[in-house]
């Protein structure tokens, strides 16, 4: 089984050490955590990428998609059209569009539990301060305000609602966190080690409750438990492991088969 975390730097940074590697220490033995960021993308060159990322099965016995997937792009896509980032910026209903566009072919190939995560808020003083530090630049105004971040959130999360799909709003979670400033962005925008867990905190308690049916206590391990196996009789041990994975994969597929003939 397979998690795919899809998006720009937010995403990338997420394994060093982040987000998407505690979810991957979270599930591990349970599910492969795939960390698809890329730095810099906005949603429009997302777009490039997702038959790679996401291929569409290519017939009996391919790979299975993945289970989950998120999808967090906004924070390139809100840069300022008249500013610094200017290449990056993405207009607002072309946002949605391409939101929408990824939600379509994630299901398409089959995709179970997607889940859109909004822009973060923005520190406007803190991204002055950034570009000067790192780049010599003095900004009299910042390339992304947060303003423009929480319509760009907002564009998400009433996306989210209209495809029926859960949205986790890392834009108004944060603020409401004393000193979130500092506290979980580490330039005013990306994050620090505080605000890479609150993300995976609020991440998790969204998998449990949207989809219970992945919950780590609920998949079970790729192999026994070492206290499971007899040292006389080792093959036991595994045989009866794996029939019981499969029987709770025919399980499942029985379910997913009945839940897609009532949608017909």
């Amino acid at each position: 089984m397979q998690f795919v975390t899809f998006g720009d730097s937010i995403t990338q940074r997420g394994f060093a050490p982040g987000w998407t590697s505690a979810l991957a220490d979270a599930y591990q033995r349970r599910a492969d955590v795939i960390n698809r960021g890329y730095s810099g993308y906005n949603s429009r060159w997302a777009l490039q990428l997702l038959p790679r990322v996401f291929p569409a099965p290519a017939g009996p016995g391919s790979p299975p998609p993945p289970a989950l997937a998120t999808v967090w792009f906004g924070a390139n896509d809100a840069a300022l059209p008249d500013r610094g980032s200017a290449r990056q910026h993405v207009p607002l209903p072309e946002y949605t569009s391409n939101l929408r566009a990824i939600v379509s072919h994630l299901r398409g190939v089959g995709v179970p539990a997607i889940v859109l995560i909004t822009p973060p808020p923005i520190s406007e003083p803190d991204r002055i301060v950034h570009v000067k530090k790192t780049y010599g630049v003095v900004l009299e105004v910042p390339e992304r305000t947060n303003e423009v971040a929480g319509q760009y959130a907002a564009a998400a999360e009433a996306l989210a609602a209209e495809l029926s799909v859960p949205c986790l709003n890392i834009w108004s979670a944060f603020q409401v966190v004393p000193g979130w400033q500092q506290k979980l962005l580490c330039d005013g925008l990306h994050l620090t080690p505080e605000g890479q867990q609150e993300v995976y905190r609020l991440l998790q308690a969204l998998i449990n409750e949207r989809f219970p049916d992945l919950r780590v206590a609920k998949l079970p391990m790729d192999a026994p438990d070492h206290s499971w196996i007899d040292p006389e009789k080792v093959p036991a041990a595994f045989e009866k492991h794996w029939a019981e994975q499969q029987r709770r994969a025919q399980q499942q597929q029985q379910h997913d088969g009945a839940a897609a003939r009532e949608e017909l």
